[in-house]
């Protein structure tokens, strides 16, 4: 069963995930992310979808142009759990990757 992190970890989690917010009222981590252009943000959209795949934890997310919101949830936990905070690990090392 995977539970939701604490206030303390989820704390502590967001002090080493800078880009990262808390979103309450979704119970969620979130990032904002900008590219020079829509196929920079595409590509990197594909990149995490395939990420997404193979860890079976899909982001919530939105793309315009070149802006890329992305919401981190696990829904059996209600809530944010070690899952998200591995996925918004592997976020932004392909978002750095393309900078």
């Amino acid at each position: 069963m995977i539970t939701a992190l604490t206030q303390d970890e989820q704390t502590d989690a967001l002090s080493t995930l800078l880009d990262w917010t808390y979103d309450p009222e979704r119970r969620a981590l979130f990032r904002h992310i900008a590219f020079r252009d829509f196929s920079e943000a595409f590509g990197v959209m594909t990149r995490i979808a395939l990420e997404a795949e193979k860890v079976d934890h899909h982001p919530e997310w939105s793309n315009v142009y070149n802006r890329i919101d992305i919401w981190l949830t696990t829904h059996d936990a209600n809530g944010v759990s070690a899952r998200d905070i591995d996925m918004a690990r592997k976020i932004d090392r392909i978002a750095a990757s393309v900078r």
